[in-house]
């Protein structure tokens, strides 16, 4: 199975250093910033951090005049994908400094543990700049074509159509939970021929900076670089928001958050900004009844589901939560779905580290849930979890535990079902992935699933997987972040138009 996370290294461990306070720059299309300081306190207890203060340099972030991205129009996208792809190979995290630092600031901040950063630091971010992968990038989503020219179309009227996809003015208000994003961001910016202003979270400040700062080190010249700018200010600070969220300066608003995150930049739309969304999912899992025929496919499935709930330490939106499964719910099919539960809660321990670990923190109300379900195990049983390392709840009944939307901490809850009628019918619009086996089941229930909102439909296992040559969320980012310019040619006494002739 083709993922970005599969790597395990072997070197020596990162300690955050104590009582630190680390200079995140803000680097304005090339130029690194690192005066009028102002001190953030990290999260998770981790790092704090000074950074300049964007209110002082507001009037600058805005690429004011939109011709001056025209020097991206004087590059092919070929020498466009060289400068990624050599960009690439300088984030190597044994030689990039400037990656160490995020390393070690991220260890503080971000709710991650140390094998499954650095894997995402030394082999998932750099892989993401394979020249392969942007190809595929750039083909799935958009067409090679239309970043490169105007395409002509053949029109009824006997005129020529004409298409292009431009790049855009925009921010991107981008997630914390994973490194991963800034390769994400980058690559999808760089192939539009975007201007990028990005906003740095809170719990990730330093990663952005640190792949920017390789790219001036590699030419800061490149229109690549010169189109990106990235700094951290605070959420609402509206001496910055409402003088960067407006028409002249932007087109675009690519926003990872939750929906207060959310609720808030809407308050700046307007004629002439587009609001991309990706904000916070829930996702599930299905179970098909063919698992529990015999005990080597249930540990098998148990692997699979794993892999999906407990991956990355269910920090991404694409981890399962709750899982149904086609058990029956009589007393077999409870005494199979307890079994189940245990087969996926012991494959969750053998799961490496690079993948998963004991959660860094466990979140307190989520263990004192757990703490009273094991008062009475009537309707619901927990597996593990005593040692704060992850758990399994099996319900006793088809239902899930009225607290399913906040699970995380490698906490999955198993729902016994009698056929995946109650499957189907959980889905909604705040569904994204879900994970199914067998393949049978997911290819016969799968167009239902989008019907009640399903956004990503995979094979078991598949969850936490790359994808970005896929729509995301419902919706494809790319097409969305480029402004789609049409025009005709022909001959008025050769064409037919709707509206003058008859």
């Amino acid at each position: 199975m083709a993922t970005l996370i599969q790597h395990e290294s072997r070197e020596a461990e990162f300690v955050p250093s104590a009582g630190k306070v680390i200079t995140v720059p803000l680097i304005i299309r090339g130029k690194i910033i690192e005066e009028s300081l102002i001190t953030f306190p990290g999260r998770h207890g981790g790092v704090t951090f000074s950074t300049p203060d964007v209110r002082r340099y507001v009037d600058q972030l805005p690429l004011s005049n939109p011709s001056a991205l025209q020097d991206f129009y004087t590059i092919s996208l070929d020498e466009i994908m060289d400068f990624l792809e050599e960009l690439g190979t300088r984030l190597d995290f044994r030689r990039n400094t400037y990656l160490q630092e995020s390393f070690e600031m991220s260890m503080g901040a971000s709710g991650l543990t140390e094998p499954i950063l650095r894997n995402m630091y030394e082999y998932a971010l750099p892989r993401m700049f394979d020249r392969r992968v942007l190809e595929e990038v750039v083909e799935r989503n958009i067409g090679r074509q239309y970043l490169e020219g105007w395409v002509p179309t053949p029109l009824v009227s006997g005129a020529t159509g004409e298409v292009r996809a431009f790049g855009a003015r925009g921010i991107h208000v981008v997630p914390g939970n994973a490194p991963l994003a800034v390769g994400v961001t980058v690559i999808r910016c760089a192939v539009t021929r975007s201007d990028a202003i990005i906003k740095s979270p809170s719990n990730d400040p330093m990663t952005h900076a640190a792949v920017i700062r390789t790219m001036i080190d590699l030419d800061a010249n490149h229109p690549i670089t010169r189109h990106l700018t990235v700094g951290y200010w605070k959420g609402g600070d509206e001496a910055v928001e409402k003088a960067l969220y407006h028409p002249k300066n932007v087109e675009k608003i690519v926003a990872w958050g939750g929906m207060g995150s959310i609720k808030h930049i809407a308050r700046y739309l307007q004629p002439g900004i587009d609001l991309i969304t990706l904000e916070p999912k829930f996702s599930s899992s299905i179970i098909g009844r063919d698992t529990f025929s015999d005990e080597a496919t249930m540990r098998k499935v148990a692997h699979l589901l794993a892999l999906d709930f407990a991956g990355v330490n269910q920090e991404g939106c694409a981890n399962a939560r709750v899982v149904y499964a086609d058990t029956g719910t009589d007393d077999a099919g409870i005494e199979t779905v307890n079994r189940f539960g245990t087969y996926v809660y012991e494959a969750m321990l053998r799961l490496p580290p690079h993948i998963s670990t004991k959660p860094k923190d466990f979140d307190v109300e989520l263990a004192s849930e757990l703490d009273a379900l094991r008062v009475d195990d009537t309707f619901f049983r927990v597996i593990g979890g005593s040692e704060r390392e992850g758990a399994i709840i099996v319900s006793q009944f088809p239902e899930p535990v009225d607290f399913s939307r906040s699970l995380g901490s490698r906490v999955a809850n198993i729902v016994p079902m009698n056929g995946v009628e109650t499957a189907i019918r959980s889905v909604n619009s705040y569904t994204q992935t879900i994970g199914i086996f067998p393949d049978t089941l997911k290819d016969s229930i799968r167009d239902r699933l989008s019907l009640h909102g399903a956004q990503r439909i995979v094979s078991l296992g598949f969850a936490v997987s790359a994808m970005m040559a896929l729509p995301q969320d419902g919706m494809e980012p790319l097409r969305r972040m480029c402004r789609w310019i049409s025009g005709e040619t022909g001959s008025v006494d050769n064409t037919k138009s709707l509206i003058t002739d008859q």
